[in-house]
């Protein structure tokens, strides 16, 4: 039933001009996608010309939600101290703006892994839903997600969509795709020996899948993937530079290095440089992320770059289809190559 106008601008007024019901009008200001784009533009339009503001407290009581969405980083070990991977921190933008245009707010907090993060929020109510950035071992993160789940927690989450076997909202790059890209690069510029540097195990299964589309890409090339090439490492320059020392040490022959993380291969490159290797030279360097570092380093660092601006709308869409019951949209994310002097022709 559609209502006519009152004094002061309401929902209700809204729906009477645009023709549509309230809840529809509720929808369409919350950012839900189940409205169409072109009616979610003439409700906005219309709330604009009435000087329309949502009435927060009076929408929670209503739907007993808080209307706040929490986002949670996770240690991850860094060369200074904010202990938060730069990716994240690129993405922190993206969230916080697809969330304002939804109407809700946003709730930031840094958490450490042994903490009991995955029952704080449930019990204390401060928040419709979480969004998490950063886990570690995945085999260990795995069981708090599952806790999540029992307790009914609206989550989603940045990381590997295809370990995510038990369901959940979990929003992602298409890392296979992107090591087979990445692969057909270094094999282009003439580079037959490719070494991998990141765990490619079931702890880390995003590093898992890069690693397997670097080795698809090196056996459609007629290649043979040597698995003496791969040497374990975590998101840091440290564990690059540690990495880059075993896998020169080992006496593997190599002409290039595929790093998990950009800054994994950040840390490589200093390794490479301390042994007189030159880079693209004598090797060619690919990361994963290009976070600003790797436009800065010398020479600048080749490397996938993961859509920010997309994944920060993905992720927040996901959690409030989860919170409302919706369909939630496609998981996975495209990847781009972003060529640069580390794997120049030589």
């Amino acid at each position: 039933m559609v209502r006519k106008p009152t004094g002061r601008p309401t929902s209700f007024d809204i729906a009477y001009a645009a023709g549509v019901s309230q809840p529809t009008v509720s929808r369409a200001l919350r950012g839900d996608r189940s409205v169409s784009r072109a009616t979610r533009e003439r409700i906005e339009a219309i709330a604009r010309d009435l000087n329309y503001t949502v009435d927060k407290n009076a929408s929670s009581l209503r739907s007993q939600r808080s209307n706040t969405i929490a986002l949670l980083f996770f240690e991850d070990p860094t060369p200074d101290e904010s202990m938060i991977n730069p990716f994240f921190l690129a993405m922190l933008g993206s969230i916080t703006r697809a969330v304002a245009n939804r109407g809700l707010d946003l709730l930031i907090s840094f958490q450490r892994l042994e903490d009991d993060w995955h029952v704080r929020y449930q019990d204390s109510h401060r928040a419709d839903g979480l969004i998490l950035l950063g886990y570690g071992d995945w085999t260990l993160y795995q069981q708090r997600l599952e806790q999540l789940r029992r307790q009914g927690t609206h989550f989603a989450r940045w990381g590997s969509v295809s370990s995510d076997a038990n369901g959940g909202g979990t929003v992602g790059s298409d890392n296979q795709e992107a090591g087979r890209i990445a692969g057909e690069h270094l094999i282009e510029r003439g580079r037959n020996r490719i070494a991998f540097l990141g765990h490619a195990d079931t702890h880390y299964p995003e590093f898992a899948s890069r690693y397997e589309g670097l080795g698809a890409a090196i056996r459609e090339a007629g290649l043979e993937l040597d698995p003496t090439l791969q040497h374990d490492a975590v998101t840091s320059e440290a564990a690059g530079y540690e990495a880059g020392r075993t896998l020169i040490q080992s006496g593997a022959q190599f002409d290039a290095i595929f790093a998990a993380s950009d800054l994994i291969a950040i840390g490589a490159m200093r390794a490479l440089a301390e042994a007189g290797r030159s880079v693209p030279g004598d090797v060619a360097v690919v990361g994963f992320d290009d976070i600003p570092a790797a436009s800065l380093t010398r020479p600048p660092l080749t490397t996938v770059m993961q859509d920010i601006k997309g994944a920060g709308e993905r992720l927040v869409d996901t959690l409030l289809a989860d919170i409302e019951g919706l369909p939630r949209p496609d998981p996975r994310l495209p990847t781009r190559l972003v060529i640069r002097e580390s794997t120049a022709a030589t």
